[in-house]
């Protein structure tokens, strides 16, 4: 499993120290170390800042954030960027935005947690990564529910040995209690090996 860690990290020598031979994760709401991740982390992967925009009541420019996951893309430690989401949206507001990332499969989409498992199900036989975010009643990780959901969401994306179809990513997922799902890849916003 891959753990990105979440930037900024202050001191930016910090950043750079703590990314060395690791992996980021930089947020489009705040992008200004990401020249520190290109230049030292093992690879990195974008985030479009949905959530930051979310809990502070604004809407993204989903069209600059296209641009700057082009801008990035073309380096040669470039994993993905999540693909625009609505945190409390439904199913066809983050179908659309889905149908309208212009970056192919540069991108993964998301699932939350509070959406159809039928959704899921389509993702995973459309995408090679599928992001993973708790939401709604499941917007704990690691609470009752959550695990309730998650074991449902296993069921959906996993074959009988276990094993996914699609690689996940579990988006604010390091915990390492967290650790039983098959994940790909993991980010978070506090520094956890």
């Amino acid at each position: 499993m891959i753990p990105y860690h979440g930037l900024p990290v202050t001191p930016a020598t910090a950043a750079a120290k703590l990314l060395a031979g690791r992996h980021a994760f930089i947020s489009h709401a705040h992008p200004e170390q990401i020249e520190i991740a290109v230049e030292v982390a093992r690879s990195f992967a974008l985030d479009n800042g949905a959530f930051s925009a979310w809990t502070r009541g604004h809407k993204p420019d989903w069209g600059q954030y296209y641009t700057w996951v082009s801008d990035q893309k073309r380096f040669p430690n470039f994993d993905f960027a999540v693909i625009p989401d609505v945190i409390d949206g439904d199913e066809d507001a983050n179908d659309s935005l889905i149908a309208e990332w212009p970056l192919g499969w540069a991108g993964a989409p998301v699932w939350h947690l509070h959406e159809s498992l039928g959704r899921l199900a389509r993702l995973a036989h459309l995408w090679p990564r599928v992001c993973l975010g708790s939401s709604g009643v499941y917007a704990n990780p690691g609470s009752p529910e959550w695990w309730d959901r998650m074991a449902e969401a296993m069921d959906v994306v996993c074959d009988a040995d276990g094993f996914p179809r699609t690689k996940l990513h579990g988006l604010r997922m390091m915990d390492p209690t967290l650790r039983r799902i098959p994940f790909s890849s993991v980010d978070s916003t506090s520094v956890l090996s």
